[in-house]
């Protein structure tokens, strides 16, 4: 089975081709080979060396020398994350999710309903899955805690990605759990806010509206930002946007519910009432 990375560097290799105005027949032609191996490269059924790689950015006109370097990385990285060990267990999108944030230089998201998944605890996270229709069975609920509680650790240590957030109030207010669980669950937010890498901001019933109120948001910043990857919850599985004008639509996004939120200072005293509160 594919990976999402995989699956990304042959789009990326389709894009660079229609940018050039060439069709598969005619870059084979130009480089000498059968034109369903380049099928089989944008479609991730073949892999593709550095060199061959540039060849293909030379043939295609590309004089992006990091962007290309960046998929040259791609290319060649044949390293296993521990998402692997979680392939026989849970859904594909699952792994996507951990490759596309462990891999990320910054991630910057917006939550809605929920926290976010690497803010969260092992309870609340508990508390989440117990609420999922169809119901889940003990045997699928447990592996998916364990598998969220291992992706917290992407931002410890130190190659950590940034990490910014923006959370609605109605995330914060909501009591999956019960209010003592609420409560040990936004004392653990308020510490990773503490973070270095960390950025926590509040958007408060009191903003009056916002643009991208239905959604829950996810934008992995790649090494360069042709490589930047938007992730979107829907309810059977995940949505991965690359499309450059997909991508600056919800960087414009994030900015504008970033500058409509709280400062960090003040999302914490937030977020410390609420808890006080409960």
């Amino acid at each position: 089975m594919t990976t999402a990375r995989q699956r990304r560097l042959g789009a990326e290799l389709r894009k660079m081709r229609e940018a050039a105005g060439l069709n598969a027949r005619e870059a084979a032609a130009i480089l000498g080979i059968d034109h369903t191996k380049i099928s089989h490269m944008e479609t991730a059924r073949f892999g593709v060396s550095a060199e061959r790689l540039r060849v293909l950015a030379r043939t295609y006109g590309c004089a992006d020398q990091e962007y290309v370097a960046a998929l040259e990385a791609m290319a060649t990285d044949r390293s296993k994350g521990w998402e692997q060990d979680y392939r026989e267990i849970l859904p594909s999108f699952f792994l996507d999710l951990v490759e596309l944030e462990r891999r990320a230089r910054s991630l910057r998201t917006y939550q809605i309903a929920h926290l976010p998944g690497l803010t969260q605890t092992e309870d609340y996270a508990r508390a989440i899955f117990e609420l999922v229709y169809p119901p889940l069975t003990r045997e699928e609920i447990e592996p998916r805690i364990a598998h969220r509680m291992r992706r917290a650790q992407v931002l410890d240590g130190d190659n950590a990605p940034t990490f910014s957030a923006v959370i609605h109030e109605a995330a914060l207010r909501m009591r999956f759990g019960g209010a003592k669980l609420a409560r040990r669950q936004l004392d653990h937010l308020l510490s990773v806010s503490e973070r270095p890498n960390c950025i926590l901001r509040v958007l408060t019933f009191e903003a009056d509206g916002f643009a991208g109120s239905g959604q829950a948001v996810l934008l992995a910043g790649g090494p360069v930002p042709k490589l930047d990857t938007v992730h979107l919850d829907s309810a059977h599985g995940a949505i991965l946007l690359d499309a450059e004008t997909q991508l600056n639509s919800y960087r414009l996004l994030l900015a504008a519910m970033e500058e409509r939120s709280l400062n960090q200072a003040r999302s914490r005293d937030f977020i410390h009432k609420i808890a006080h509160a409960l």
